[in-house]
């Protein structure tokens, strides 16, 4: 099975300040692992640097592949587009309604013909089971609701990965719950790998995964 990440030797900077160093990391295609961490330890500039936010300007790294270091501008929203972002605070757009969001990005990525924009949108509605809000707007949904709408944005491209920064971030323990067993679900169904960052440990031990951990500027894998 390949990898969808592989990073060997990377340094990941925030500005000029060095946040990581060393990173060795590689995650299987369809496989599943937490990224673990105190809060400002670096786990959020690694996801960035994966998905091309910020540059890797040391080391080696690729993500389904493209290679990083050297990454031209023009080639970031074709390796997003096999990549699926979930935030802690949803980041859905306030002025237009749920299935509006997803067609917004489906033609923001590259589709043009509309009739395939619906299908695509309401399919990923569907896999999330929240097709019944398609034309609601963000603020009447509850936070597990929005953190649905958010999954299916992320699964609108058939991403090989999908980044969670601390998807459950905002939410009660129960819906917590629902969210991970849904996250884990499609993503099995779609073929999709997952790396979550997280810091709910209880998450963690209710369901297993490989466990990476950022301490003092490294990554180490925990057994």
């Amino acid at each position: 099975m390949s990898n969808v990440i592989a990073l060997a030797a990377a340094k990941i900077y925030q500005q000029d300040n060095l946040i990581l160093e060393e990173v060795q990391l590689e995650l299987a295609a369809q496989s599943f692992a937490y990224l673990i961490g105190k809060t400002g330890s670096g786990k959020s500039s690694l996801l960035k640097t994966l998905y091309a936010e910020i540059p890797l300007l040391e080391g080696d790294g690729e993500v389904c592949g493209y290679k990083l270091t050297g990454l031209k501008r023009k080639e970031i929203p074709y390796l997003r587009r096999k990549i699926g972002v979930v935030f802690q605070d949803f980041q859905l757009l306030t002025d237009r309604n749920v299935l509006d969001n997803l067609k917004f990005v489906l033609g923001a990525t590259g589709w043009k013909d509309k009739k395939q924009i619906e299908q695509r949108a309401l399919n990923c509605l569907q896999l999330v089971g929240i097709e019944q809000k398609a034309n609601s707007f963000p603020h009447m949904l509850s936070g597990g609701e929005q953190q649905r709408v958010s999954i299916a944005r992320a699964l609108l491209n058939k991403p090989s990965l999908i980044l969670a920064d601390e998807p459950t971030g905002n939410l009660d323990p129960e819906t917590s719950k629902e969210i991970m067993e849904l996250l884990l679900a499609v993503a099995k169904e779609e073929g999709t790998a997952i790396l979550m960052a997280t810091h709910d440990m209880q998450m963690v031990q209710h369901f297993p995964g490989r466990i990476l951990e950022v301490v003092d500027g490294h990554l180490i894998e925990r057994n």
